[in-house]
């Protein structure tokens, strides 16, 4: 039930029992004096539209904020124990709370990180910086090679894949909102095109998964007239087919059956009320050639548009099979999306979670590096998508070979997740990993789309004054020698060290285009 209802019924009832109390005995008067400053804080906590738990949870959500003013190290605590760390840390977070607030976010008492501890990583600088003002601001990508018809300029940092049915449409319509806002891009996730996604008007990438939801017969197969339905509006920018995900590579999608209702039944062409699960692997195609076949025919579907696949590097020598088909096919896909094993999502075993699929940064260098090999990387752009959550985070992915990059958990934290670990229950306090209309109406989007918005701004602008610091003109002129990383105590390396870039076109002239070529990282 909803918890704003309950309070709004006890707090009239006492508020009636007090009053006629007070006719037969004075002492309810006092009572009231003490009652009614709580009731009208709840009423307060109710209409105001800034956050979602005093919304959602009147008077004893301000408990929460309280809480973690007072020992932010406890919240931090519990959230890190229950999760094996994968959650956003302290300082992360409250980075990305500030920039989609526009509140301050410099830092007192300096570097907050041990920089003498193992992993540690930070970037050149140049003693002839280069004026931020002079700097491009909103920096972009032309995705699209020869066989795309309507290339897409595409910001350096956007929404990663989420579906609805896993969001509550208050999510999906103010990130699609802050996306509008902002000019970046908005990815579905597998779960569909809907409605919410279209109401704002924010660019679209619409990914395509294993279920094909959406774009499906009713026995789950793929679907050309469907597909083509949604793939031809002009708010869908690009098509993304989906692989395989970070957070679960291999076992495919669950949408428990508490979340699948009618709407989102509907939009996803299945059937409601069933715990609805994603098959791991496609049925449109079986083998790497029928993989690049297969996207040329989304991109024709599409009317030209840009189309490409996303993945989590796992066995090497299948992702080498799709550049030897790519090759043999004279066919590539315009862009592919690195996503790492450390990926996040509303529900998988924790096996999957913790211990497949590839991380990103080894999977980025990977697939740029074997792309070089091939000498096809100048047809195919590399999006980057797993916790990128500030300006170094898209440096670091720029320098090892992405041209863009994707976030997922920072623009749920901009919306006001608290990482309550509920997304899986539909009982996500915020309203934003819920079908729950009762807590859904806590997040109101009008004030949240902004705070996205607000977040990209801050966060595209920190990257370019990055690349001013390190006297660069261009991100283009990245590359892995301007990050380093602390290996060992008393051992650093650049990430060209430790993996050097691959000379365009190496495989072509020897015998490692036949081989397995699984010792390129």
């Amino acid at each position: 039930m909803n918890p704003g209802k309950i309070f709004t019924s006890v707090a009239f009832i006492v508020t009636v029992f007090i009053l006629v109390c007070s006719y037969f005995w004075t002492g309810a008067l006092f009572a009231f004096v003490l009652a009614g400053p709580l009731i009208f804080m709840g009423i307060f906590d109710m209409s105001q539209k800034r956050h979602s738990i005093k919304r959602n949870f009147p008077v004893i959500g301000r408990l929460r904020y309280l809480f973690e003013k007072i020992r932010p190290e406890i919240y931090q605590y519990f959230i890190e124990s229950n999760t094996n760390g994968t959650p956003i840390n302290r300082n992360d977070r409250a980075v990305i709370y500030q920039r989609a607030k526009q509140q301050i976010d410099t830092t007192p008492f300096g570097t907050q990180l041990n920089v003498y501890e193992e992993g540690y990583e930070w970037m050149t600088h140049s003693i002839q910086p280069i004026d931020f003002q002079k700097m491009d601001h909103d920096p972009r990508v032309t995705i699209g090679a020869e066989q795309c018809q309507q290339p897409y300029s595409m910001s350096i940092l956007n929404v990663s894949a989420m579906s609805f049915g896993s969001l509550s449409k208050n999510a999906i319509e103010a990130l699609n909102g802050g996306a509008q806002i902002g000019g970046f891009a908005h990815n579905t996730g597998e779960g569909g095109l809907s409605p919410y996604h279209l109401k704002h008007g924010g660019d679209i990438i619409w990914q395509i998964g294993t279920g094909y939801f959406g774009a499906r017969t009713p026995d789950g197969k793929f679907s050309e007239e469907a597909f083509r339905k949604n793939a031809t509006l002009p708010q869908v920018k690009m098509i993304e087919l989906k692989l395989s995900q970070g957070a679960k590579p291999g076992h495919g999608g669950i949408l428990p059956a508490v979340k699948n209702t009618p709407e989102v039944a509907a939009i996803r062409l299945v059937e409601p009320g069933v715990t609805v699960y994603s098959p791991p692997s496609h049925s449109a195609f079986s083998s790497a050639t029928e993989l690049i076949q297969f996207l040329n025919k989304l991109r024709e579907l599409s009317g030209g548009k840009p189309v490409g696949f996303k993945l989590c590097i796992g066995i090497k020598s299948e992702f080498i099979s799709i550049c030897k088909a790519m090759i043999k096919l004279n066919s590539y896909p315009d862009f592919i999306t690195i996503d790492g094993g450390e990926g996040g999502t509303g529900a998988a075993p924790p096996e999957f979670t913790n211990s497949v699929g590839m991380p990103m940064l080894d999977g980025l260098v990977f697939a740029d590096n074997t792309l070089r090999g091939f000498g096809i990387r100048h047809h195919i752009k590399i999006i980057a998508s797993g916790k990128v959550f500030n300006g170094f985070h898209i440096v670091r992915a720029m320098a090892l070979g992405a041209d863009a990059c994707n976030s997922a958990r920072a623009m749920m934290i901009a919306l006001g997740c608290i990482q309550a670990l509920q997304c899986n229950t539909n009982t996500c306090p915020t309203g934003v990993a819920t079908q729950n209309p009762a807590l859904t109406k806590g997040l109101v989007i009008e004030d949240k789309k902004h705070r996205v918005a607000n977040f990209h701004r801050r966060t595209v602008e920190s990257f370019a004054e990055l690349l001013s610091a390190a006297g660069l003109s261009d991100h283009s002129k990245l590359d892995r020698s301007y990050i380093y990383k602390r290996v060992s105590p008393n051992v650093i390396k650049t990430y060209e060290e430790i993996y050097p870039t691959m000379i365009d076109g190496t495989f072509l002239n020897g015998q490692l285009v036949n081989g397995d070529h699984t010792s390129i990282v």
